[in-house]
């Protein structure tokens, strides 16, 4: 008997959600009728190690464990093991609360599920790999683990004592105090318009405005629709980083610029 189904969970900034998960079962029975047991924690470590090694493949830095989100994963794995409940919100409750839980206050929160069943259980290796390689293959999950702008993350599996199931969590994040937080003024004596992450503003002359984002963005800068005869203005490009303040300035020449404080 086989099965397959998929989820996965994403969370940033105001709290967008898409999910992701998938659960497998397989029947064979192992000779002499003793079902394997892997070695969970071992097991948690390969499926770590997978991740960066397939996030370097992609050109993304490695995600490094972080305590609070391998305490999440933890939680919510022995959760569903514990109760034979699957899915994002078996507890009741969402990734992004079960982190905040836990002491992670994040900007970003990502975060796959899994179930295995085997009757003749699995190999420590044997079932890293059926996790890993699941999110793997998944349009969904695998874009949470190359997500680019994740830094730590946290992976648990749980054995379900009643069924013999094996419920994994994968969970990633980005830190609150990562946030990018900068600014952007208007010198110009005309209403100044913008965009950043597919958003459309526009500054008010001598105003100044803080922006503050949970994944980089390009900023950029459109000419002013009621600029002087004499200004000169062009679409502009800037990559804001924490901590920035630009200026919308007029050059003497007349040309409509976006600059960074040095």
């Amino acid at each position: 008997m086989s099965g397959h189904r998929l989820d996965h969970i994403l969370v940033f900034a105001c709290l967008a959600i898409a999910t992701a998960a998938y659960g497998q079962e397989a029947g064979r029975v192992r000779r002499g009728g003793v079902a394997q047991r892997p070695n969970l924690s071992e097991a948690v470590d390969l499926i770590v190690r997978r991740t960066n090694e397939f996030r370097k493949e992609d050109g993304r830095r490695d995600v490094k464990v972080d305590a609070k989100l391998a305490d999440t994963a933890r939680y919510f794995a022995d959760y569903m093991a514990r109760t034979d409940e699957y899915g994002h919100s078996a507890d009741g409750s969402r990734a992004g609360d079960r982190a905040k839980k836990h002491g992670y206050q994040y900007c970003v929160i990502a975060e796959n599920i899994a179930y295995e069943y085997n009757s003749a259980g699995f190999g420590t290796a044997e079932l890293a790999k059926k996790f890993f390689e699941g999110w793997k293959n998944s349009p969904e999950h695998r874009k949470n683990i190359l997500d680019p702008d994740v830094t730590g993350t946290g992976v648990a599996i749980a054995r379900s004592e009643k069924s013999a199931y094996y419920y994994a969590v994968q969970i990633f994040g980005r830190p609150e105090a990562d946030r990018i937080k900068f600014r952007i003024t208007n010198q110009l004596g005309v209403p100044t318009p913008y965009e950043i992450e597919g958003r459309s503003y526009t500054l008010a002359p001598s105003y100044t405005r803080v922006h503050e984002l949970c994944r980089p963005s390009e900023l950029t800068l459109l000419p002013p629709s009621d600029k002087t005869e004499n200004q000169k203005a062009s679409v502009q490009k800037v990559s804001p980083k924490n901590g920035d303040q630009y200026n919308v300035i007029a050059e003497m020449t007349g040309e409509v610029r976006i600059v960074k404080d040095q």
